[in-house]
C-alpha cells in the first residue's frame, strides 16, 4: 500500500538508525576510556562490584606501603642497636683487661675507666637520638606504660608485645604455680674421717679441694665459699644453731640449668657423702624452674625468670625470691608501644604491636645485679674501685639485652613484616586481576563492534533515505 502522511518505512529505519549510532558512540567512549564500564548504566552489578574490588585495592597498596615503612623503622633501630653493641664489646674487653691486675698498672685501669665512660655517654647518646620521620626508637617512648607493678614481688620486667584491641588497658595476673629452687646437696657429718680431695662443679665451673682428716663441716664450707665465684655453689650450716650439724650445698642460681655435683677423689670411698632433700644418697642434684600462668596462659619458666609470648601478650619478668611461693600477683598495661597497621582493614588482628625499651645506659642490666651505669666514674661497680667482676655481669646481661632485643626485631621484621608485604602483593595481584576483567575493555572485541556500528550506521542511512523517498512514488499515480 501507498500512503504519504505516514511513512513506516522510514521510522523503521530512523529507529534502527539512532540504535546504530548509539552503539557506535558507545564504543567510541570505551575505546577512548579503555573501560568497559564508564558509567552504571553500562553494567550496574558490574560497576558495584568493580568499585568494591578498587576500595580493596587501594587499601591493600596502602597496607604494602605501611609494611615498607615499618620495615624501615626496623632497620633503622637494628642499626642503631649494632652499634650500641659494638660499644659494649668494646666496654667488656675493657673490663677483661681492667681484671688483669697482675699486669695492668693503676694509670692503665683509669684509662680503661675514661673510655668506658666515654662509651657509655655514646649509648645513651645513641639512644636519645636515633629517630625515624621526628620519632624517637631507643628512648624509651616506644615501651609500654605500666601501673600497680609490685616490685617486692617481681623485678626486671620487660613487656615485648601487646594487642590492646578495643580495650583501654590490659590487666595482667601472675600466678604462681610452682616455686623455682636450688639444687642441694647435704653433707650431714660434723667432720671427715680420713683424707679426701672432692671436686665440686657447678653453673660456673668446676675445682678440686683437698681435705684433711677430721676437718670441720664448717671450715669444708668456708672453703667452697671461698671459690664459690667460680662453681656457682655456696655452702652453709645445715642447722645454723649446730656447726656439727654438717653442711648444705646449694647452687647459687635456681632453676633446672643450676646443679651441684659432688665427686670424691681418693683412696676410701664414701667419705664425703652427700644427701638429696629426700635423704637419698646422690653425687648429683639439679634445681627446678618457676612455673606460673599469665591471664591464664601457660608461661615459660627458666629458673626465677617467667616468660610469655601469645599473640595477644609478650612479656617477660623475674620472680622476687621472697614471691617465689605459691602466690599471685596482678597489675596493667595502660599503653605505650609501637602499632604498626599492617593490613587492609583497622582492626586489631590487622595490626602488631611491639615495644621497645630505652637503650640508655641507666635501662641496660638489671635491678639485680645492677645497671650499665653503675660501672661508669663514680659507680659503685666502676673499674678503679675494683668491681671488674660485677661489671663484667653486668655487661654481660647488657650484651644479652641488646642480642634479644635485636633478634626479636630481626623476627618481626622477617617473619611478620616481610610475609606481610609478600603475601599482599599476591593479593594486590589477583584483585587488581579480577577488577581489570570486569571493568577493563577488550579492546579486540570492542574494534570489532565499532566497526559494526559504523556499517549499520552507513547502511541505515542509506536505508533511511531510501525510505523518505518511497512516498514519491504516489506522483506516478496522479499523473
Amino acid at each position: 500500500m501507498s500512503r504519504i502522511n505516514t511513512n513506516t518505512s522510514a521510522i523503521v529505519a530512523s529507529r534502527q538508525l539512532s540504535r546504530s549510532n548509539d552503539l557506535l558512540q558507545t564504543s567510541l567512549e570505551r575505546l577512548s576510556s579503555g573501560l568497559r564500564i564508564n558509567r552504571g548504566a553500562d553494567d550496574p552489578a558490574g560497576l558495584i562490584i568493580s568499585q568494591n574490588l578498587r576500595s580493596e585495592i587501594e587499601s591493600v597498596r596502602q597496607a604494602v606501603a605501611n609494611s615498607q615503612r615499618a620495615s624501615n623503622v626496623v632497620a633503622t633501630t637494628e642499626g642503631a642497636l649494632n652499634e650500641v653493641a659494638a660499644l659494649l664489646n668494646d666496654i667488656q674487653s675493657k673490663v677483661i683487661e681492667a681484671a688483669n691486675v697482675g699486669a695492668v698498672s693503676d694509670e692503665e685501669i683509669r684509662a680503661n675507666q675514661l673510655q668506658i665512660d666515654s662509651a657509655i655517654e655514646s649509648i645513651t647518646r645513641i639512644a636519645n637520638t636515633t629517630t625515624f620521620g621526628g620519632r624517637k626508637l631507643l628512648n624509651g617512648s616506644l615501651g609500654y606504660i605500666t601501673s600497680g607493678v609490685n616490685v617486692t614481688q617481681v623485678t626486671d620486667m620487660r613487656i615485648n608485645g601487646v594487642n590492646f584491641g578495643t580495650a583501654g588497658f590490659i590487666p595482667v595476673t601472675v600466678e604462681v604455680i610452682q616455686s623455682a629452687q636450688h639444687a642441694q646437696l647435704d653433707f650431714r657429718t660434723s667432720a671427715i674421717a680420713s683424707d679426701v680431695t672432692i671436686e665440686v662443679a657447678g653453673t660456673e665451673g668446676v675445682t678440686t679441694l683437698p681435705f684433711l682428716a677430721g676437718t670441720t663441716a664448717s671450715a669444708i664450707a668456708a672453703a667452697i665459699n671461698l671459690v664459690s665465684d667460680a662453681t656457682g655453689v655456696s655452702a652453709t650450716l645445715f642447722n645454723p644453731a649446730n656447726a656439727a650439724s654438717g653442711i648444705t650445698l646449694n647452687s647459687i642460681g635456681f632453676g633446672s640449668d643450676a646443679f651441684v655435683q659432688i665427686a670424691e677423689i681418693g683412696p676410701t670411698p664414701n667419705v664425703f657423702t652427700t644427701v638429696d632433700v629426700l635423704g637419698q644418697t646422690v653425687k648429683r642434684d639439679a634445681g627446678r624452674d618457676a612455673a606460673a600462668t599469665v591471664n591464664g596462659a601457660s608461661a615459660l619458666g627458666k629458673g626465677l625468670n617467667i616468660f610469655l609470648n601469645t599473640t595477644g601478650l609478650g612479656l617477660e619478668l623475674r620472680l622476687q625470691e621472697a614471691f617465689n611461693t605459691l602466690s599471685s600477683t596482678s597489675f596493667a598495661i595502660t599503653g605505650g608501644g609501637a602499632t604498626f597497621q599492617l593490613g587492609p582493614g583497622v582492626d586489631s588482628n590487622q595490626q602488631v604491636n611491639i615495644g621497645v625499651q630505652s637503650t640508655a645506659a641507666s635501662g641496660l642490666g638489671n635491678a639485680t645485679i645492677g645497671f650499665l651505669t653503675d660501672i661508669g666514674s663514680g659507680g659503685p661497680y666502676s673499674l678503679v674501685n675494683g668491681q671488674s667482676a660485677r661489671a663484667g655481669k653486668i655487661i654481660s646481661e647488657a650484651i644479652r639485652q641488646i642480642s634479644i632485643l635485636r633478634g626479636r626485631l630481626g623476627a618481626f621484621e622477617k617473619n611478620t613484616v616481610d610475609t606481610n608485604i609478600n603475601q599482599l602483593q599476591i593479593t594486590l595481584e589477583n584483585l587488581t586481576s579480577a577488577e581489570s576483567t570486569i571493568r577493563d575493555l577488550d579492546f579486540a572485541k570492542e574494534t570489532s563492534n565499532l566497526t559494526r556500528s559504523q556499517i549499520l550506521v552507513s547502511a541505515g542511512t542509506s536505508i533511511l533515505a531510501l525510505a523518505n523517498q518511497t512516498p514519491q512514488s504516489v506522483l506516478a499515480l496522479l499523473q
